[in-house]
C-alpha cells in the first residue's frame, strides 16, 4: 500500500464489510450495535445492519470480517505534527504510519510546536499555522488524516488576527500556555475571538512540558474557557487531585486524558467524570510525539488501563477514543451511523490472552489485536506489525 496519499483519497466504490462479530459503535449512549453488515459509498457509511436486511450486491470491495470486532477509526485528540511523517523531537520518520497500525485513522494537532525555529512573532505564527493546515489538508501520511494548523497564542494578537486565520482555513488553537500567553484573563479574550471565529481550542494543563512552557492550574484553565482541557492528567506533571476536580466539576469542556501524562491522575479525572455523570467529556490522545517517545500503541493503551483499572466497561472506554472525541471535536468520523465516514479498525482478542472474549480482554488489561484499518473507505493497512496477533482477522474476499 501506498505510504502516503493525497488527502481527497477515498472510495469511491461500494464497500461491503460482513460477518461482522461484534460491533461497537463509539455511541456512548449505545455502544454496541445489533447488526454484521456495514455498507459504504463514496467514502461514507450508508448502511448499518443484518445481512439478510441490506442490498449487498454491486460491491466494489468485500471484506470479511470473519467474526472479529469493528470499531469506528480511533482518533488521537493530542498530537504535535511537524511536517508529513517526521517529527524532530525524536528524529523520527514514519511515527504516523505506526500509529495507524495501533488503530488510529485520525489525529488532532495541538500545536506545530515542535518545529524547528518555531516563529514566536505573530506574522510568522500565523504563517506557520496556515503552512500546516495547508500542508495536512493536502497531504496524509500512509493515509491518516491530521488535522492540523493550532497556532499557539501570543501577547499582542488581536480580534483580526484570529478572524484572518479563520478565512484562512485555521480551525484549531495550540495549547494555549505553551507561547507567551499564560494569564486567564488575556487566554480567556483570545478565545472568545478564536470561538466567534469557529475556531476551537484547548490548554495545556499542569506542569511545564517544554521550554517556554509553564504551569497552568485550575484557576486559569477556568477562566481561559477553552473548549478541551488539554491532558488534565498533565503533559507530563499534573495537577493536584482537588483541582483535577475543581475542572472537571467547574467547566463543561472536554476532559482530555493522555499517554504521556500522569496515570494515576488519569483514572481520577475519569472517575471524578463518572461520578458527576459526565462520562461523555471524557477525550483521550497520547501528547506525543514528545520527550517520552512515540507512542504508535499509546490510545489502545490509554483504552486497556482506563478499563481494566478504571473499572469502566471496554466497549465504553473505545468510546472515549472514538464518539465522544468526534463530538468534541465536531469531525464526522468516529461513529457507526450512516453518513459519517467509513473509517474502521478491525480487532479480535490478542492470541493467548486469559480473557474469555475481546471485551473481557481489554477488562484484564491486555491489548487488542488489530486485523485491520480502512479510511474513507479505503484498507489502509492489514494485519498490525506492532499490536499482538489477533486470534482472527478479516479478509478482502472480492468484488
Amino acid at each position: 500500500m501506498a505510504h502516503d496519499e493525497p488527502a481527497k483519497a477515498s472510495g469511491t466504490g461500494k464497500l461491503v464489510i460482513r460477518n461482522i462479530g461484534l460491533l461497537l459503535s463509539g455511541d456512548i449512549g449505545n455502544p454496541i450495535l445489533d447488526a454484521d453488515t456495514i455498507i459504504a459509498a463514496g467514502g461514507r457509511i450508508t448502511a448499518v445492519g443484518k445481512a439478510k436486511d441490506l442490498d449487498l450486491d454491486g460491491a466494489e470491495t468485500v471484506i470479511d470480517a470473519h467474526g472479529t470486532v469493528l470499531a469506528p477509526g480511533l482518533i488521537d485528540s493530542h498530537v504535535h505534527p511537524v511536517a508529513g511523517d517526521w517529527t524532530p523531537r525524536q528524529n523520527q520518520l514514519g511515527w504516523i504510519d505506526s500509529t495507524l497500525h495501533g488503530g488510529v485513522t485520525t489525529m488532532i494537532s495541538a500545536g506545530e510546536v515542535h518545529t524547528p525555529g518555531r516563529p514566536r512573532d505573530i506574522v510568522g505564527l500565523k504563517a506557520m499555522a496556515i503552512f500546516a493546515q495547508r500542508a495536512f489538508t493536502a497531504f496524509r501520511p500512509s493515509g491518516v488524516k491530521v488535522h492540523a494548523g493550532a497556532p499557539v497564542i501570543e501577547p499582542g494578537m488581536v480580534e483580526e488576527d484570529f478572524k484572518e486565520l479563520a478565512a484562512a482555513g485555521v480551525k484549531l488553537l495550540g495549547e494555549v500556555g505553551l507561547g507567551g500567553v499564560k494569564d486567564g484573563a488575556t487566554a480567556r479574550e483570545m478565545v472568545a475571538w478564536a470561538r466567534k471565529y469557529g475556531i476551537q481550542s484547548t490548554i495545556h494543563t499542569g506542569g511545564p512540558s517544554i521550554p517556554g512552557s509553564g504551569l497552568i492550574g485550575a484557576d486559569v484553565v477556568l477562566e481561559a474557557a477553552t473548549d478541551v482541557v488539554g491532558h488534565i492528567n498533565g503533559g507530563h506533571t499534573a495537577l493536584p487531585d482537588k483541582e483535577i476536580r475543581c475542572i472537571c466539576e467547574g467547566c463543561k469542556a472536554g476532559l482530555e486524558l493522555v499517554h504521556n501524562g500522569n496515570e494515576r491522575a488519569a483514572l481520577y479525572a475519569m472517575r471524578t467524570a463518572r461520578e458527576i455523570g459526565e462520562l461523555h467529556r471524557v477525550i483521550l490522545g497520547t501528547d506525543g510525539p514528545a520527550g517520552s517517545g512515540v507512542q504508535p500503541l499509546g490510545i489502545v493503551r490509554m483504552v486497556s488501563m482506563l478499563s481494566s483499572l478504571g473499572d469502566v466497561p471496554a466497549e465504553i472506554a473505545f468510546c472515549f477514543a472514538t464518539g465522544n472525541t468526534a463530538r468534541m471535536r465536531s469531525l464526522d468520523c468516529g461513529l457507526i451511523e450512516v453518513g459519517r465516514a467509513a473509517d474502521f479498525v478491525f480487532m479480535d482478542k490478542a492470541q493467548h490472552s486469559a480473557g474469555t472474549d475481546f471485551l473481557d480482554s481489554i477488562r484484564l488489561g491486555d491489548l487488542p489485536g488489530i486485523g485491520m484499518t480502512v479510511i474513507d473507505g479505503v484498507v489502509r493497512t492489514g494485519r498490525s506489525r506492532n499490536t499482538p496477533p489477533a486470534e482472527k482477522v478479516p479478509a478482502v474476499v472480492g468484488g
